[in-house]
């Protein structure tokens, strides 16, 4: 069998449709005779006529496109228009990121049935309520963010905001209410939306948390994503 075959084959038992990172830990490279099979991968699903990208990090096969977008909602067309797959599929990359660096991983209650991939994110998240881990009021500002980190002492450790089509402002002024934890805050977005954050980050208003916000882009999330589950596949060899 040809290393494209066995990824295809991988690809068909996954449901038609793997994360990069997913792939690299479901293909068998026993037989594969190279010392870097993930760039053989990604040379693969960048270059088969039977893969086509769906999102940044995300493959799917062409035998199965009418039917994952369907099931997705998703529209042929501008990657960059607004739609809820792309928002749930981001927030399931950062969800993943903090399992496999064992922290508890949160999602608001409006997003639990949303479907990552193959699954919901209520189960992928660790977590099915918020941690209480301040006042009601501080608490009650934060349960709607995207996605939270808790760390072991059960403290909010990272806090992301998927920016596909929203207003980045409300997600700055959610993390202005809640600059006194000591916690990573993230814009996730579109590399194109960076100058719309450098512009509303640099208002006097956001002064207190203008260092500590980061943008980062939904490749650099993708790659970050793939990053972690190669570190996962080598510990458990």
């Amino acid at each position: 069998m040809t290393q494209t075959q066995q990824v295809i084959d991988t690809m068909r038992r996954l449901g038609g449709v793997a994360t990069f990172g997913k792939l690299n830990s479901e293909v068998d490279f026993s037989f594969w005779g190279t010392k870097t099979p993930e760039a053989s991968v990604r040379r693969i699903v960048q270059n088969s006529p039977d893969i086509f990208k769906l999102r940044p990090g995300l493959w799917a096969l062409k035998e199965y496109e009418e039917e994952i977008r369907a099931r997705f909602d998703i529209a042929v067309g501008n990657e960059r228009e607004p739609d809820a797959f792309s928002h749930t599929y981001y927030q399931g990359l950062a969800v993943e990121i903090g399992n496999f660096r064992d922290v508890d991983t949160y999602v608001p209650n409006q997003d639990k049935n949303r479907l990552y991939i193959n699954k919901p994110l209520k189960e992928v998240a660790s977590l099915q309520e918020i941690l209480h881990f301040s006042y009601t009021e501080i608490v009650d500002r934060a349960r709607t963010i995207d996605v939270i980190w808790f760390n072991e002492r059960h403290l909010p450790c990272a806090f992301f905001e998927i920016e596909h089509s929203t207003d980045i402002q409300n997600s700055l002024l959610k993390y202005y209410d809640l600059q006194d934890f000591s916690a990573d805050f993230y814009i996730i977005a579109d590399e194109y939306r960076r100058s719309k954050f450098s512009e509303i980050i640099t208002r006097s208003v956001f002064k207190p948390i203008r260092d500590r916000v980061k943008f980062k882009s939904y490749k650099l999330l993708s790659d970050t994503h793939s990053l972690e589950y190669r570190r996962n596949r080598a510990e458990t060899l």
